[in-house]
């Protein structure tokens, strides 16, 4: 890593108005998706192309200056804030489905159910977990063992093994290096796709659904987003694992994984959140 004083500057790109066109297309084909438009599904088709073909030539434009050697000290703490913020703003984002989680627990469904509102629902009686008044649809809980827990052995154990080959890499030993990467990006995968295997029992066996009112709403808007961000951080873990395979990052130049190391812990935190006060306190 160049160690001068000059902070690289990067020459004028074309990736952010690729990025732009990709989200106006995205953009439009949503809308007409959702009025049920023929022409949305292709708007939204093209849309994703372009925004996939913008992020492997966006990163790999960044790759390719960083293992060239351009970014010095400065340029490194730079990527070191940017990345904390972002995760902040990724916990902020979390809380406030937490909060919403606690407010209706512990204020609004005990409140509904009161004395004071029995006459606007008498047979509410405002017990956790509820789809809330005027819901009559029944459902079952999902509980916290079988595949939740088995999911949480497989997240926990993919953040040991993101470290067993962080601190390869800073011992540059290259082969626990990509075996650490490549079982954590596996185990994430596979959380993924026994979330889903997860969803679809709460759909059959449970009728648990989203419209399943106060309970199924926070139980998939909690779930489905964490697992959105599990499927975000295995692929980032996939290309940095393609990255090493190329020889890319030295013990002393490596903040790309890091900064996907990162987000790979904060997933796990809050899966065990999850885990708690979604699972296990119903």
């Amino acid at each position: 890593m160049s160690q001068g004083s000059h902070y690289y500057v990067p020459a004028p790109s074309t990736w952010p108005i690729t990025g732009s066109v990709a989200l106006l297309f995205m953009g439009f084909g949503a809308a007409f998706s959702v009025n049920k438009m023929p022409l949305g599904y292709g708007l939204l088709a093209f849309g994703f192309a372009v925004l996939i073909y913008m992020l492997f030539g966006w990163f790999g434009t960044v790759a390719r200056e960083s293992e060239s050697g351009k970014f010095n000290q400065q340029v490194d703490k730079s990527f070191r804030w940017g990345m904390s913020w972002f995760i902040f703003s990724e916990v902020m984002f979390f809380a406030a489905f937490f909060g919403a989680l606690y407010y209706m627990r512990i204020y609004s469904v005990p409140e509904l159910g009161d004395l004071e509102h029995k006459s606007l629902w008498p047979d509410f009686t405002g017990d956790w977990p509820t789809a809330g008044p005027g819901i009559t649809e029944k459902f079952m809980p999902m509980g916290p063992w079988g595949l939740p827990a088995i999911n949480t052995v497989l997240l926990l154990t993919s953040g040991v093994t993101v470290t067993w080959a962080h601190w390869a890499l800073k011992l540059n030993k290259r082969g626990q290096l990509k075996l650490g990467l490549f079982l954590t990006f596996a185990l994430g995968f596979l959380f993924v796709g026994l979330q889903a295997y997860e969803y679809g029992h709460a759909y059959s066996d449970l009728n648990l659904k989203m419209s399943s009112g106060a309970y199924g709403a926070t139980f998939f808007m909690l779930t489905g987003f964490h697992g959105f961000h599990v499927t975000l951080g295995s692929i980032m873990l996939f290309v940095i694992y393609c990255r090493v395979l190329k020889g890319h990052f030295t013990p002393e130049n490596h903040f790309g994984f890091e900064g996907v190391a990162w987000y790979w812990h904060f997933v796990d935190v809050v899966w065990l959140g999850l885990f708690i006060f979604v699972y296990w306190l119903i």
